[in-house]
């Protein structure tokens, strides 16, 4: 999904008598997001606090918080139930909960995103759903008195004077 390569590190819970799959990456995200620390996988379900710092990419369950300076991969299969605090995140699963990113979000398609979310860069896709409250973190931005309200690419007509004689 985001062009990952990977060697697999299998082994069991012996617990729950389940089978976890942790994948030590040396790959590369697109979006800068550097080497994947580690890998919770399709299938896994995982209940309880994560903290970490570097990159991990999450495809199966997770209930709990999740807590890192650095950066939250979230794939298409994933679903969260959470309480985040993260730099970065870049989801395209389910995320229910309140969010927190110091440095941005970003909701690609067919993310699902039910809470609150306080950022200073939120960006979203088409298809992405957003039911929640957003906050935008960082200072007020001036805006210009001459902007617009017309959509982007809308062309309008030159004042024209009419002369009678």
């Amino acid at each position: 999904m985001w062009g990952q390569e990977k060697r697999e590190e299998t082994g069991s819970n012996e617990q729950e008598g389940k089978e976890v799959t942790m994948v030590v990456a040396t790959s590369t995200i697109a979006d800068g997001a550097g080497d994947i620390s580690a890998f919770v996988g399709k299938g896994v379900e995982f209940k309880g606090i994560i903290s970490y710092s570097g990159t991990v990419r999450i495809d199966g369950h997770l209930d709990g918080e999740i807590h890192t300076d650095g950066v939250l991969l979230i794939g298409e299969e994933a679903i969260i139930q959470a309480k985040i605090t993260a730099g970065t995140i870049v989801c395209k699963g389910k995320i229910t909960g309140d969010v927190v990113a110091k440095d941005s979000i970003k909701l690609r398609a067919p993310a699902i995103m039910n809470g609150s979310v306080k950022t200073p860069v939120l960006s979203m896709e088409d298809g992405v759903l957003f039911n929640g409250a957003l906050e935008m973190a960082h200072g007020v931005r001036d805006v210009s008195r001459d902007a617009s309200l017309l959509p982007i690419g809308v062309i309008t007509p030159p004042h024209i004077k009419r002369v009678n004689g």
